[in-house]
C-alpha cells in the first residue's frame, strides 16, 4: 500500500517564550510526532513541519499555513495533524472553509487531544456536528443583520446601496443634486407628455441627461450610462423621490428622512400611465408613439405598422416582408422638414409662407419640434427605395410654433405642389451591415442619395491621402499605425485609390 504523507501544523499566537530550549511549538510537535508514529499500521508517514509562531489563529495570513494549503493543492499531503483544533483556526467560518479545501483535494484532518479524525466515520460524524453549529451561527448574524436594517428602514434611515439620480450620499444619508433633482422631475413631467418609454429614452439622450454618476470610496468613477426603457421604468417606480423608504424583503414603505424630489400626485399620475400602458401592450403594433405612426404607405396603400425588437430598444416601421428602421426613416423626415424651412417657399401662398418662414426649427423643444414634423407630414409613401412626403402645411396649425424671427434662407429645393400639398421625393439607400465609425462619420442604416454621395466623395479623400502615404513610405503596416486603423481597411482603401 502506498504511504499516507501526513503534515503536522502547529500555531502560537504570542512570541513569549518562543526562545526557550523546549516552548509550546516544540511539544506540539513532538505529540503529533508520535501519533503518527503509532498509525504506521495505517501505512500513516510524517512528512513536514509547518509552523507559525507569534501568529493570531484569528487570521488566515499565516505564511505557514498558506504554504501547506498550497502543497495540500498540490497533492503533496493526505492528512493535516495538529495537537488541538484552535491550533489550525480560532474563526469557526476560517475553519469550515478549510475543511472544505481539504475535502476538494482529498486531504483528512486530525487533532489528536480531541476526538476529532475526519479519516473515520465519527470523526466525519463530529465534523457535521460541528459544521451544523457554524450554519446555526451564520443564519443567527444574517438575522441581526436583517434587523437591523428593518429597524433602519423603519425609522426613515438610508441603509446604503447604490446612490439614485437626484440624491447625493453625505455622512451616510441622502441629501438633494439639485441638478440632478430638476432631471427627475423632468423625466417624470415627460412621461405623461409622450406616454412612452422609448420615446422617453430618446428624449433623455437629446438632453444629454445619464444616469447617476458616482465616485466609489476607492476612487473608481461608477455609472453615468444611458437610459434604456428598462431604467427608465426602474426609475419612474422609485418612492424614492416621494420621500419614501423601502424595505424589499417585507415590501413595506416608510416614511423616509430625506427630502422628496416630486409630489405624491406627480408620482400617482405616473403609476396610472404606466399601468394604463401595460395593460396595452398587446397593442403596441397598432398603438405607438413613434414620429411616423400611421403615415407611412406602401406602393399599395397598405399601411406600415409599428414593430420593435425585444432587449435591445430597435424600432422598425414594418410592411410584410420588408423593415424600414424608425430611426433613420425619422432623421430622414426631420431632415426634409428642415431643409423645407430654409427652402425658396416663394410658390406658396403668402399666409402660408410666412407662417413657415416665422418658425425657428432649432429654436424649438424637442417634444415641439416632433408636433410640428406631425402635423406638417400628411402621409408617406415608400416604394423602390424613394420616399415621398406628402406635407400639408395649415397655417392655423403651423402658427402656434411660430417665432418673432424670420427665416430669410431661400435655398433652392425641389417640390412640387399639388391642391395646396407639397410633394418631395427622396432617393434612399440602404447601407446593411455596416457599424458607424470615423470612416463612414457614422452614417449608417438608410441614407438619402445626398448623404450617399457624400460618403463616396469622403471614400475617395481617404483614398487618395492612403495612396499618398503609402507612395511615400511604401509600408501599408506603417500606414496602418499612421491612420490608427485595419490593414483590411488599408487595403480596402488602396484598392479604390488605384482604380
Amino acid at each position: 500500500m502506498p504511504k499516507i504523507k501526513c503534515a503536522i501544523y502547529v500555531r502560537k499566537s504570542t512570541e513569549k517564550g518562543l526562545d526557550m530550549e523546549f516552548n509550546s511549538l516544540h511539544n506540539q510537535e513532538d505529540s503529533c510526532r508520535s501519533y503518527i508514529a503509532s498509525q504506521s499500521f495505517n501505512n500513516w508517514e510524517y512528512y513536514k513541519t509547518y509552523t507559525d509562531g507569534g501568529i493570531s489563529g484569528g487570521t488566515m495570513e499565516r505564511p505557514a499555513l498558506q504554504q501547506m494549503l498550497n502543497d495540500i493543492e498540490h497533492g503533496l499531503i493526505q492528512i493535516v495533524v495538529v495537537y488541538k483544533v484552535d491550533r489550525l483556526s480560532r474563526p469557526i467560518m476560517d475553519f469550515h472553509n478549510m475543511i472544505k479545501r481539504f475535502e476538494k483535494y482529498n486531504c483528512d484532518f486530525v487533532s489528536i487531544t480531541q476526538a476529532f479524525d475526519t479519516s473515520s466515520s465519527m470523526g466525519k460524524l463530529t465534523l457535521n456536528m460541528l459544521l451544523s453549529f457554524a450554519q446555526f451561527e451564520r443564519e443567527v448574524s444574517s438575522e441581526r443583520v436583517r434587523d437591523k436594517i428593518r429597524a433602519s428602514k423603519a425609522k426613515g434611515l438610508w441603509t446604503g446601496g447604490m446612490p439614485k439620480l437626484g440624491y447625493d450620499i453625505i455622512n451616510r444619508k441622502l441629501e438633494i443634486n439639485l441638478d440632478e433633482a430638476d432631471q427627475v422631475k423632468f423625466i417624470f413631467e415627460t412621461y405623461l407628455i409622450v406616454g412612452s418609454l422609448s420615446e422617453l429614452s430618446e428624449i433623455t439622450r437629446g438632453r444629454n441627461i445619464t444616469m447617476k454618476k458616482w465616485t466609489t470610496q476607492t476612487g473608481h468613477i461608477m455609472g453615468g450610462g444611458i437610459f434604456s426603457t428598462s431604467s427608465l421604468n426602474r426609475l419612474l417606480h422609485e418612492k424614492l423621490y416621494i420621500g419614501k423608504i423601502e424595505n424589499k424583503r417585507t415590501k413595506q414603505f416608510f416614511d423616509g428622512q430625506h427630502a422628496a424630489i416630486i409630489s405624491p400626485e406627480l408620482f400617482d399620475a405616473v403609476q396610472q400611465k404606466l399601468s394604463d400602458q401595460n395593460r396595452r401592450k398587446t397593442e403596441t403594433t397598432k398603438q405607438s408613439n413613434n414620429l411616423l405612426s400611421g403615415k407611412i404607405f406602401n406602393a399599395n396603400g397598405r399601411a406600415f405598422t409599428n414593430q420593435s425588437t425585444t432587449g435591445s430598444d430597435k424600432r422598425y416601421y414594418a410592411s410584410p416582408g420588408f423593415y424600414i428602421p424608425a430611426h433613420d426613416a425619422e432623421r430622414i423626415a426631420t431632415e426634409t422638414i428642415v431643409e423645407l424651412l430654409d427652402a425658396d417657399l416663394s410658390k406658396l401662398p403668402p399666409n402660408t409662407a410666412m407662417s413657415m418662414k416665422q418658425i425657428d426649427f432649432n429654436g424649438l423643444e424637442y417634444l415641439q419640434q416632433r408636433e410640428l414634423i406631425k402635423s406638417l407630414i400628411a402621409k408617406i409613401i415608400y416604394a423602390n427605395n424613394q420616399m415621398t412626403f406628402f406635407i400639408k402645411p395649415d397655417p392655423a396649425v403651423i402658427r402656434q410654433f411660430a417665432t418673432n424671427t424670420i427665416n430669410e434662407n431661400n435655398t433652392p429645393m425641389d417640390f412640387i405642389i399639388d391642391n395646396n400639398t407639397i410633394i418631395i421625393k427622396r432617393d434612399i439607400v440602404f447601407m446593411k451591415g455596416i457599424s458607424s465609425n470615423k470612416y463612414n462619420a457614422g452614417k449608417t442604416g438608410m441614407l438619402t442619395i445626398t448623404d450617399n454621395n457624400h460618403l463616396i466623395t469622403r471614400a475617395f479623400v481617404i483614398a487618395w491621402r492612403f495612396r499618398k502615404i503609402y507612395e511615400e513610405h511604401g509600408d501599408t503596416k506603417l500606414l496602418a499605425k499612421m491612420e490608427k486603423t485595419s490593414l483590411r481597411n488599408v487595403f480596402k482603401y488602396l484598392n479604390i485609390a488605384y482604380l
